[in-house]
């Protein structure tokens, strides 16, 4: 499990055909030194399994289904990715529980100062970005969402939620990937898993009343 806080980025050195997976290598001098062969961390919110680590870099196979639901797939040489070690048992829970599962992709519509005359290490940023219809109910006004791994907190929903808007504090814009993106890009956005969670409780119970199964039921039923 993560926190969706982000220790530090690394740069992509490669991303090449291995086998039948893609190995990514990336460089990471600080991170990799407390990595061991298996560990696993997050990539700019995507779950990987540590391979060939040194005191430089670590590598990492990207099966079918990665590539395909993430924005590691177009990772070129110079890249900036995000990089957070999971969280320790009974560490201070920082940002939000983030699984390091990817639901989709969305696209970055925008991401400006807040006083466009500022240094842009000590102004606010707003940060708009498209999400895919299947993911829209799970954003909600002061809810949580990681975007490439970064915990983040949705400000406003704009255009019926088709967009997130969200406030990004001058550490977060300069300890992140967010400033090397140009808009029209992706980004790996990964849903608050309690709002998951809580849509399945529902799905689930819509379910049942359409058969007679109810709460009642499984209490008298010894449920």
């Amino acid at each position: 499990m993560f926190t969706g806080i982000v220790e530090q980025t690394g740069t992509v050195v490669s991303l090449r055909p291995q086998g039948n997976v893609q190995r990514l290598t990336v460089a990471c001098a600080g991170i990799a030194g407390r990595l061991r062969e298996g560990d696993s961390l997050a990539v700019s919110g995507v779950c990987l399994t540590a391979l060939d680590v040194n005191a430089e870099c670590f590598h990492a196979d990207l099966a079918a289904e990665t590539l395909e639901r993430t924005t590691l797939r177009g990772l070129a040489p110079g890249a900036v990715v995000n990089l957070e070690l999971p969280t320790a048992a009974g560490a201070p829970l920082g940002g939000h529980i983030v699984q390091g599962h990817v639901d989709a992709t969305g696209e970055l519509v925008a991401l400006n100062p807040v006083s466009a005359d500022a240094d842009p290490a000590t102004t606010d940023w707003r940060l708009v970005v498209r999400v895919p219809e299947r993911l829209r109910e799970y954003m909600v006004p002061k809810g949580s969402v990681a975007i490439e791994g970064i915990s983040l907190t949705i400000a406003d929903i704009q255009g019926g939620g088709e967009r997130i808007e969200i406030a990004i504090l001058p550490l977060t814009w300069s300890r992140t990937n967010l400033r090397t993106l140009l808009p029209g890009e992706a980004v790996n956005l990964e849903a608050d898993i309690l709002l998951k969670a809580a849509a399945v409780r529902r799905q689930a119970g819509e379910q049942a009343s359409g058969f007679g199964l109810s709460e009642a039921w499984l209490v008298a039923n010894g449920y």
